[in-house]
């Protein structure tokens, strides 16, 4: 098991004095010399870097492309700038809040790793801490970028729908999302090939495998940084965007009974606002992450071994280029049905995976001279995480589309109420759970026995080299739903929005399809970090029998539930104060409900970002410092029992709760688009609303954020393991852990008493009147409710 070989005989070497001599990559290959074991930091980094750029120009001439659509007429634009000015006037306010983040939490790093330095220079706390800056910062600026973009493909995508039909709209807004998913895999391979590289610099007078592996750790802190943020980002854009989109349903819907986007109501600019900082700048943040982390996981492994370590950069730099050519082939024709539209964009991922496994192929031939069995079996790693990625894609697909049974059962189940049809989705989305955890146990099993935890780290590279395009298939849905906000606001034809509720029902597939996809990548990744972790923090043997250990895995294996519960109450309350909201407006404004009078949409943005960015503090808070409080205050072996934990029932909760989220979705566009069982406006049609009214924070934030906070966690633990190192049950130092507890207890308290207490003050006791008079209107309407 060359992986943990290497680092003992590393060890031994250091103890006697003879790790100036030593080179992993030399032993490795029968002391065959030249590249790369003889290669500097930035020629182990060069195709990396060639290809971060590469993806870079991408976006460019991606934008140059989009800004030749048109944006149609003065109301559409005026309509999509009110979208992009509330996007960033939130996005401005959540910066703002994280500055503060960043600055504390660079500032411990640079003290912590100053006092005390795992490489013993005391550069390394400007190491660390440097690089967790460039992390947090490449991974906001991907979010805000991705955010600029989409908001302008919009109003482009609803004047192609008008002008040209079905596969210009989607080519349109295909490309808005391109922008995104480029933009995330450039500034991610280019941002951490660049940090390498700098961060190699000094360490005195010490051989290339011991600068490399000093260089590998330290990067876990750009990785803590992207972590941090995304993590941040995905919670309050999916409050945000969630708060607005149940109230607007609600309100809109059931209440008043008029289309989806009407612009009578209130919150459909904040519901419109929420897509792009939600699904997203959000998900940019997220999936940057993701991919950094994979890499990170992959070199930390390497433990200095130059191929190994070179490896997962260039394989990520090879899917770069081969999303680009994927990109291309993504087309479609005008009278495309859904499984037509799926088609084409299954078409561009399955080009770009196999030009990424030609590629990879290439390029462990080229790495691995002298050592080719070993080289092979990493490259089977690679394939079956591709593999397993289309695979786990086509699961989700299956129970997610209207298309397949499952979704249409739930339809079904709607002649009965909305309670039958919370049961049906519930029901199918449990069962979702087992063939994504089979193909990702059959993952973790083949790659253990092919290159053991190196392995499983390259088959998440593998999984994630394609991510430009599987970026751009997600951002492509939140594009899509804003087109169709914008035909209807603006009042054009009906079969306009046709159009866009067809690329709309198509990104919910893709949307769900992402999720999953996000997911089973967030588990190899962090089983990768958690097993460099373990190896750093120099723990041999993890018994889950140990009373340490299984406590541990108790702790884990609850905080994704207690996570979920934080990220659905914050919802719930900030759709509870914009509800109260738009029926004010729609109470006391003269004229507004005949469409005669303008709402205050500003007023619902406003609402949504306050409640969004009080909310998020709290989910952050424990995400961030639990991994603290266990490993300092009990032990390395705890902290490793709840990581095992959190991934393991994360995994479960978030495909359930993303999968259920989209097929309650979509069977409610089965009804609309479909016209199954008498199509809008009947008692199915709204017991399918309802189902998905209840399913959006399902898929769109609690679900989300899971994936996000086992690999946080992860990551934290791997840039916190030099600390902890050696240490047994309960060190002698246990103290230090009450620190972060007392924090999680004052910032419990100050949630509290400041933002919970106060909306519970709010809250009416009594519905009013005239709501009573809106209920019993309804029970009229459908006494089957």
């Amino acid at each position: 098991r060359h992986a943990s070989c290497y680092g003992y005989i590393m060890e031994v070497f250091q103890q006697e004095g003879m790790a100036t001599i030593f080179n992993n990559c030399l032993w490795a290959s029968g002391g065959q010399d030249g590249f790369p074991c003889n290669a500097s930091a930035f020629e182990a980094m060069s195709l990396s870097i060639v290809t971060g750029v590469v993806g870079l120009l991408a976006v460019a001439c991606l934008v140059r492309n989009l800004k030749s659509s048109p944006r149609g007429n003065d109301l559409m634009n005026e309509i999509a700038d009110k979208i992009k000015s509330g996007a960033k006037a939130f996005l401005r306010t959540e910066y703002k809040y994280l500055t503060l983040f960043v600055v504390v939490f660079f500032s411990l790093l640079l003290i912590l790793y100053t006092l005390e330095p795992p490489s013993g220079d005391k550069m390394d706390g400007i190491r660390y801490s440097c690089s967790f800056l460039a992390g947090a910062f490449l991974s906001a600026l991907s979010g805000w970028l991705g955010m600029i973009v989409a908001t302008d493909a919009n109003v482009r995508t609803t004047q192609a729908a008008d002008k040209h039909g079905l596969a210009a709209a989607l080519r349109v807004a295909f490309t808005g999302g391109s922008v995104m998913g480029f933009t995330v895999v450039g500034f991610g391979l280019l941002g951490l090939a660049l940090m390498f590289c700098l961060v190699s610099l000094g360490y005195g007078d010490v051989n290339t495998t011991t600068r490399f592996t000093f260089s590998g750790e330290t990067l876990a802190g750009f990785g803590c940084g992207a972590s941090s943020i995304a993590l941040f980002a995905r919670v309050a854009g999916g409050i945000f965007t969630k708060g607005a989109d149940v109230a607007a349903d609600l309100v809109g819907k059931i209440d008043m009974d008029i289309p989806e986007d009407d612009p009578r109501n209130p919150a459909v600019i904040a519901d419109n606002v929420g897509d792009n900082v939600g699904d997203v700048a959000g998900m940019g943040a997220d999936l940057f992450e993701s991919f950094v982390s994979s890499i990170i996981a992959a070199m930390t492994l390497a433990n200095g071994d130059l191929a190994l370590l070179m490896c997962p950069f260039w394989v990520a730099g090879a899917g770069v280029v081969a999303s680009i050519l994927g990109y291309f082939a993504v087309r479609t024709k005008d009278d495309a049905n859904q499984k037509q539209l799926l088609f084409a964009l299954h078409k561009g991922t399955i080009i770009a995976a196999i030009f990424t496994l030609i590629f990879s192929a290439v390029i462990v031939y080229f790495l691995f001279v002298g050592r080719e069995s070993e080289g092979w079996r990493v490259f089977g790693c690679i394939v079956v995480g591709q593999v397993d990625g289309i695979v786990i894609g086509q699961i989700t697909e299956y129970f997610t589309s209207y298309h397949y049974y499952p979704t249409r059962s739930i339809a079904d189940a709607g002649v009965t109420g909305p309670a039958t049809v919370i049961i049906q989705g519930l029901g199918v989305s449990m069962i979702s759970c087992v063939f994504p955890v089979l193909v990702t146990v059959a993952t973790i099993l083949i790659c253990d026995a092919l290159a053991n935890e190196y392995g499983i780290a390259m088959a998440a590279v593998g999984m994630l080299a394609t991510l430009g395009l599987n970026v751009a298939s997600d951002t492509y849905g939140a594009i899509s739903d804003n087109a169709g906000g914008i035909a209807e606001m603006a009042h054009l034809d009906e079969r306009v929005r046709e159009v866009t509720d067809n690329l709309d029902a198509l990104g919910n597939t893709t949307a769900a399809t992402g999720k999953g996809f996000a997911m089973g990548s967030a588990v190899l990744t962090a089983l990768s970090l958690l097993a460099a972790f373990k190896e750093k923090s120099k723990i041999e043997v993890v018994d889950i029998g140990d009373p340490i250990v299984l406590s541990g895995a108790l702790i884990g294996a609850m905080l994704p539930f207690l996570f979920s519960a934080l990220t659905m109450l914050s919802v719930q309350r900030a759709a509870h104060e914009i509800i109260i909201e738009v029926r004010r407006q729609f109470d006391t404004i003269p004229g507004l409900r005949d469409g005669d009078a303008e709402p205050d949409s500003d007023r619902c943005i406003a609402i949504s970002t306050q409640s969004a960015v009080h909310e998020m503090i709290l989910p952050g808070l424990y995400a961030v410092l639990t991994p603290m409080a266990v490993g300092l205050l009990v032990g390395p072996r705890c902290l490793t029992g709840m990581l095992g934990g959190a991934i393991s029932s994360g995994m479960c909760l978030a495909i359930m709760m993303a999968n259920a989220g989209g097929a309650w979705d979509n069977s409610k566009k089965y009804v609309e688009i479909e016209g199954a069982h008498g199509g809008k406006h009947t008692p199915v049609h709204v017991a399918c609303v309802v189902g998905d009214i209840v399913g959006d924070p399902f898929k769109d934030t609690s679900g989300p954020s899971l994936n996000i906070l086992i690999k946080l966690m992860s990551i934290i633990s791997l840039t916190m393991a030099p600390m902890i190192a050696g240490n047994g049950d309960w060190p002698a130092d246990w103290w230090k852990g009450l620190f972060p507890i007392a924090v999680m207890v004052l910032g419990t308290y100050v949630v509290y008493r400041c933002f919970w207490k106060h909306a519970e003050s709010v809250m009416p006791v009594n519905l009013s009147s005239k709501d009573v008079e809106a209920v019993e209107r309804e029970v009229e309407k459908h006494p089957i409710m």
